[in-house]
């Protein structure tokens, strides 16, 4: 996946929010033939980005992603903050 960074924005120019999971998270979608994959990162952590989730979606609702997908990355966001208060 190849990605275009906007320097003033910090996010890739593909990224839209991710919504419901916390400041400064982005998700990137793309699609391959019939599958789609997602990327969700988050990069007002420190100085940091960090690539909370990467995921080929299969859900059954449509384009929504699925309740255990962002249960996880709800999980490694609070994970991410938790290690960049310890630095």
């Amino acid at each position: 996946m190849r990605c275009s960074w906007y320097k003033q924005e910090k996010h890739c120019s593909d990224a839209k929010v991710f919504k419901g999971v916390g400041s400064g998270v982005y998700e990137i979608v793309k699609r391959y033939d019939t599958d789609t994959y997602r990327v969700v990162y988050a990069v007002k952590i420190g100085g940091n980005v960090y690539v909370l989730h990467a995921f080929q979606k299969k859900s059954k609702q449509g384009i929504k992603t699925p309740q255990a997908d962002i249960d996880l990355i709800k999980q490694r966001y609070k994970d991410a903050l938790e290690r960049e208060q310890q630095a």
